[in-house]
């Protein structure tokens, strides 16, 4: 084996490096090296050039000065600038393919995401029978009107806290992407704020029922603050995302509905006690959301959210200069943020309109309207020449067992949206552009057929006559309000990430997301202004 040290009086050459598929690479350069052969002295002597193998330190220098750059290996398997050159069209095409998602895994996450998102509010409006005649009937609040409007009070609190912390969210997101680790900390803070609930549960608090209700005030807008948290990000995640993967999430917030109104109807045929009916009501709560705390760290595992995931990061540090920010920056960051939500805003400004007009008018009616619709009754003739009072589709019990309201209300209402959700995955009509013209219609159309059917809440007297004396038409006129309320707000958030480009996805999710829960809030205190208008509170002595 040859030695590589040099010997003295070799000679060193620079060579011309050859053409590597065509290309040059100058980064290199070869070395010709051709050592002396010993001569006979040497030989004789025993010395092979041992001495001069070590070489003279202007040897040396020469040898290292002449490449002082690491030598690359050729055909240049190590280089991707070499392979890269030798790809065909279709090779390079590849990697840009998405892949698939197998065993539909990341639809599956968001909709269980969307499940677990509306669960603290669909498990405080549909146990009203708990709060209401349960918690909340006791000798002091029997005639409280914190009582008679607990559904107004807990749609405000809950609603108005979700709309802030929504609005934070979304404008304080550095970098225009959803943050993750925000919703871990909202679905913890959600499953420990439902522990207390149950606590409560089991606490006896007959003697101080108004301390009961402010309490319950606070929890639930603790739990939609983290609720707005989580829900506002999770849209924003799932922007990126093909448009049906943010169905996914608006199909599981009405499936969380159907789920918590079932579990209610099966604690009331049950019949067991308020209190252990109640207690095992919101346990299943913590366990949908453990559950979906399980799913936030499986989805970033998942090859096709890294996909999309990479692509959008991708074009947005192309934007983006990471620097360490002080405060200044942060208020410049923030000014920029808001002017970039203002393109945003002028590009999906009918979306955004869409999405508030949809749930505002879905939150003035439901719950609190359709739930204090009542079942019409009719005057007969009774024995001795006497009038009675009967309902006419449903027995008396019917309506006193808390069925009427559990299901033509709650049940009726998240099925028919989940249905109308369902839809718009095979039918989008009208366009981006059009959608807003049936949403208005809707608004016009429903709001008054709502008003004049047999609308009696407690403790208030109706202004003018009920004039729809038909509870099939109620019953009607629910599934519609539901259907369409489903089938538009998909139709909606599916359409307003899309009318951006990509870098922008995430912002533009977070902004439908605000403006869905600023609808929620919109009509949830619209609904306590057009309860004035119809009604009136009226004495007990009076009713």
């Amino acid at each position: 084996m040859m030695s590589s040290r040099p010997d003295q009086g070799s000679s060193y050459t620079p060579v011309q490096r050859q053409a590597i598929n065509g290309h040059h690479d100058d980064s290199v350069q070869l070395i010709s090296y051709t050592p002396n052969k010993p001569t006979a002295a040497e030989r004789r002597n025993g010395n092979t050039g041992r001495q001069s193998d070590q070489g003279s330190p202007e040897e040396k220098e020469r040898f290292i000065s002449a490449n002082t750059t690491p030598v690359k290996l050729d055909p240049g398997l190590d280089s991707l600038d070499y392979r890269d050159r030798d790809l065909s069209i279709n090779e390079k095409q590849k990697p840009s393919e998405s892949p698939i998602d197998r065993y539909k895994m990341v639809h599956i996450i968001f909709l269980i995401h969307g499940v677990g998102i509306l669960m603290p509010w669909n498990m405080f409006i549909t146990a009203k029978g708990y709060f209401e005649n349960y918690k909340l009937n006791t000798p002091i609040s029997e005639k409280a009107v914190y009582r008679s409007e607990f559904m107004f009070y807990l749609g405000i609190v809950s609603q108005v806290s979700n709309a802030v912390i929504s609005c934070i969210n979304t404008f304080f997101q550095f970098g225009g992407q959803a943050s993750t680790r925000r919703i871990a900390i909202a679905l913890f803070s959600m499953v420990i704020i439902f522990i207390f609930t149950v606590v409560m549960a089991m606490v006896d608090t007959s003697e101080i029922p108004l301390t009961f209700f402010i309490i319950t005030m606070v929890s639930a807008s603790l739990l939609n603050c983290c609720a707005g948290v989580y829900q506002n990000s999770t849209f924003g995640l799932a922007a990126i995302l093909p448009m049906k993967y943010t169905n996914a999430i608006v199909l599981g917030t009405n499936l969380s509905g159907i789920f918590t109104s079932v579990i209610n109807i099966i604690s009331i045929a049950g019949s067991p006690n308020p209190r252990t009916s109640a207690v095992y009501y919101f346990i299943v709560a913590i366990v949908v959301l453990l559950v979906a705390f399980d799913c936030y760290f499986l989805l970033p595992l998942t090859k096709f959210y890294q996909y999309y995931s990479g692509s959008v990061k991708a074009a947005a540090q192309s934007h983006v200069q990471q620097v360490n920010m002080v405060c200044g920056d942060y208020v410049r960051e923030l000014i920029k943020s808001i002017k970039i939500y203002g393109t945003v805003c002028k590009k999906i400004w009918l979306q955004l309109f869409g999405v508030w007009c949809t749930f505002c008018v879905s939150l003035i009616l439901f719950p609190s309207i359709q739930s204090n619709i009542q079942m019409v009754r009719q005057t007969i003739p009774g024995p001795n020449g006497t009038q009675l009072t009967t309902t006419v589709l449903f027995s008396e019990e019917f309506e006193k067992s808390g069925y009427w309201v559990s299901i033509f209300c709650f049940l009726s209402f998240n099925l028919f949206a989940f249905l109308g959700n369902l839809t718009s995955e095979f039918i989008k009509w009208p366009g981006p552009k059009r959608v807003w013209i049936p949403i208005v219609l809707r608004a016009l159309i429903l709001i008054p057929v709502y008003l004049l059917c047999n609308y009696q809440p407690m403790k208030f007297q109706r202004r003018f006559p009920v004039y729809i004396e038909s509870d099939v038409v109620f019953i009607i006129a629910g599934i519609v309000m539901a259907f369409t309320s489903g089938y538009y707000s998909s139709l909606t958030m599916m359409y307003g990430p899309k009318e951006v480009e990509p870098s922008m996805m995430g912002r533009a999710g977070m902004m439908m997301a605000f403006f869905l829960v600023l609808g929620i809030t919109s009509g949830v205190n619209l609904s306590l202004v057009l309860t004035r208008l119809v009604t009136y509170p009226v004495a007990d002595g009076d009713m």
